[in-house]
């Protein structure tokens, strides 16, 4: 069956078959009027390859180092939220699906199964964190992601407050769902997730709750009245990095920088990397393409190990990211949609397609290892729905 889907964008259309409309809504949508979701995919459109030919390109390797440890393929897969309400034990099955792939994983603090089962089942993945400015919570839910034994952690910068996300709301969507009529309608409507997602899971793993938020449990996914409480997060900033840093023995990523100066205040607070990110165009609406904001962040901030995610749909946009100075990308809806249309197997499928792109590319470019990718080799070409890349330089 799998072996019909050729491209990571052949499950979307499927997983939108299979979904109720408020869930792929929710998974697939962006801000307002999803100008930067929209601009992270045509933002790799602006770049073209420059291939160099008569090359021995026989024998070529993936294999790369991401904070000291090797991994198979120069990508990995985004955090994402409440995956098992699309997917019945998504969590595991993507955290399993990269395990075995020798990709990373990040665990979704708004995810629906507990870290420490995640980390029994794929012991290299790493954590994602929301968190308030406030340091009891903060201490609290470092200290956990420590003791369940991550080894890296994702501190998520670029969410002070919820975007506007009208889609949402026009499909009925809401975190923790409402219970309603329309949404009932919804699932008869959609069979097959409704008895393999929905009563399975309730049937055989009970009501799932939001289990990562902090330090004890939250809120279950379907209640008329509970909320998620977000605590102060407007009041996030720089010296709860330094404390995170100051408590956290593993590596600590900062996710959602787009500013070269963000980027050099990052460095020097000491944290190890940055995932470059516009939050898959979910937060503000018509902030720059993570693609376009990679080179100057690459020039500002050389020490960091930097991370893309956006809008990555082929092997050629993992190229292209790491030619303009990424050292990996993260790849979160399609490797989702896969999970829902095939589960782990589905989401394995996935991660070897792009794998089979990223080789077919390198050898079609020019080149065996990353180390040859540089700048040289791609070139921005007009287009009117680019945006100009920022130039920076450290006064």
């Amino acid at each position: 069956m799998l072996s019909r889907y050729l491209a990571l964008d052949d499950f979307d259309p499927a997983a939108k078959r299979i979904l109720p409309r408020c869930i792929y809504g929710y998974i697939a949508g962006g801000s307002e009027t999803c100008t930067t979701l929209n601009g992270n995919r045509t933002a790799f459109d602006s770049y073209r390859f420059v291939p160099r030919v008569l090359t021995d390109t026989s024998v070529r390797s993936q294999q790369t180092e991401l904070f000291g440890r090797s991994i198979a393929a120069p990508f990995g897969i985004a955090p994402m939220g409440a995956i098992n309400i699309a997917a019945r034990g998504g969590d595991i099955a993507l955290a399993v699906a990269a395990e075995s792939a020798g990709i990373p994983f990040i665990l979704s603090a708004a995810a629906l199964t507990p870290m420490e089962k995640i980390i029994d089942a794929a012991p290299s993945s790493w954590f994602q964190a929301y968190l308030p400015g406030e340091n009891d919570r903060i201490i609290a839910q470092v200290d956990r992601v420590k003791s369940a034994g991550f080894g890296t952690l994702a501190l998520t910068v670029d969410l002070p407050v919820p975007g506007n996300r009208e889609n949402n709301i026009r499909s009925g969507w809401h975190m923790p769902l409402r219970p309603s009529l329309s949404l009932a309608l919804d699932g008869v409507t959609h069979p097959k997730w409704l008895l393999c997602t929905a009563f399975a899971t309730l049937a055989f793993d009970g009501m799932p709750h939001f289990e990562n938020m902090d330090a004890g449990r939250g809120p279950p996914i379907l209640s008329r009245t509970r909320s998620r409480d977000f605590g102060r997060r407007t009041a996030l900033n720089w010296d709860h990095v330094k404390l995170m840093r100051d408590r956290w023995p593993g590596k600590l990523v900062l996710k959602g920088i787009l500013a070269p100066e963000d980027a050099v205040i990052a460095q020097s607070t000491g944290v190890d990397g940055i995932i470059v990110s516009n939050h898959g165009g979910r937060q503000l609406d018509g902030a720059i393409e993570s693609l376009h904001a990679l080179p100057a962040i690459a020039a500002a901030a050389s020490r960091l190990t930097l991370l893309l995610d956006g809008g990555v749909r082929r092997g050629s946009d993992v190229l292209k990211a790491l030619a303009l100075g990424a050292h990996a990308v993260l790849v979160g809806r399609p490797l989702l949609f896969a999970a829902v249309v095939g589960g782990q197997a589905g989401a394995g499928h996935a991660i070897t397609l792009l794998s089979q792109e990223i080789d077919r590319n390198m050898s079609m470019l020019g080149i065996t290892t990353f180390d040859q990718l540089g700048p040289t080799l791609v070139r921005r070409v007009p287009s009117s729905g680019a945006q100009p890349v920022i130039s920076w330089k450290r006064e």
